[in-house]
């Protein structure tokens, strides 16, 4: 059907209907809401470790800790002497076996993310965005600044996944901008990690093997060592205080929303009309199932009127009869 514009002439209306399609769908396509994004590797009981190892624990020097460190099955803590320990010792007990066995399987998790993008061996000087990372020879190092952009998403996961060794330089800096959370940047070594003098570092290490810490050196995150010693030296781990998912229990009884999340109870009364307590968890999911809703619903809502438009006109038209120049 063709209609004429005063201004920019003949009109068609199913090119119309085209052009907003495509142009609903790219706005669809193209919201942050709907982007595919990377889940937390779940760490379980491991997640309230700062230290966790699997032969050995050595310790020289004045070391800090905040967090738990646990040793299972080995039997060898040494040196904690000089550490100051802000949380406890799980030492061959079953705490830290439970840890060890959550420890296999976040592990196993972040080294089979797929996909992932190749990046340089070297990660000094790049900066990287949500994502998941290995290199071409399975090794990764740092040597000056790696910068981490979570271009303004709290939530943004990275991934780094490294089928050897993990080596970073001496005084090199891992930098969070733009939101990034220690909690979410995982580091899964497929033998050990070493981490140089004065470094300073964020993330979770899930090392296969061991984990060496030398002079100086820090880390925002957590050390976990699956069958190998962690060795440490006059160092500062302080473990990333990460919200982690725990059981919910929501009981609703004449208007009264009563919800517990991690032993705190929550009372709603009377929540207004149309509200929804989310207990200041994540709505994006909510939101992107409502904008995917309300645009299906867009798209319905211009299919029929256009469908009731191209009917009424041709309605028009065989009431109108055919036309009389046709066959003069």
């Amino acid at each position: 059907m063709i209609e004429s514009s005063p201004r920019y002439g003949p009109v068609n209306k199913r090119n119309v209907m085209i052009v907003a399609v495509v142009s609903l769908l790219a706005f669809l396509v193209g919201s942050p809401l709907l982007r595919a994004q990377t889940s937390p590797v779940g760490l379980g009981t491991a997640d309230g470790f700062a230290v966790l190892a699997g032969t050995t624990i050595t310790n020289t020097g004045p070391t800090t800790i905040t967090g738990d460190v646990g040793l299972h099955p080995g039997t060898a803590v040494t040196g904690f002497d000089s550490v100051t320990l802000n949380g406890a010792l799980h030492e061959t007990d079953a705490v830290a076996e439970q840890a060890k066995v959550d420890l296999v399987t976040a592990y196993n998790d972040a080294a089979g993310r797929t996909p992932a993008t190749t990046v340089a061996t070297e990660l000094g000087g790049q900066t990287l965005t949500e994502g998941i990372y290995n290199s071409a020879d399975g090794t990764f190092g740092i040597t000056g600044t790696l910068t981490i952009d979570a271009q303004g998403d709290p939530n943004a996961v990275f991934v780094f996944q490294a089928a050897s060794t993990l080596i970073t330089a001496s005084a090199s800096t891992v930098n969070l901008i733009n939101g990034a959370s220690a909690c979410n940047v995982f580091w899964q070594v497929g033998s050990s990690a070493t981490l140089g003098t004065t470094s300073s570092f964020i993330g979770n290490i899930l090392a296969l093997t061991s984990i060496t810490l030398n002079t100086g050196a820090t880390i925002e995150g957590r050390a976990l060592a699956r069958n190998g010693a962690v060795t440490l030296d006059t160092n500062t781990i302080t473990g990333a205080a990460c919200i982690t998912s725990a059981p919910t229990t929501t009981t609703t009884v004449a208007g009264t929303t009563t919800t517990t999340v991690a032993g705190t109870t929550t009372t709603t009364l009377a929540p207004p009309v149309g509200g929804v307590d989310t207990g200041g968890g994540s709505t994006s999911g909510a939101q992107a199932t409502t904008l995917l809703v309300g645009g299906t619903a867009l798209l319905a809502a211009a299919a029929g009127v256009f469908e009731a438009r191209r009917r009424l006109s041709n309605r028009r038209s065989d009431q109108a009869g055919p036309d009389p120049t046709i066959g003069r």
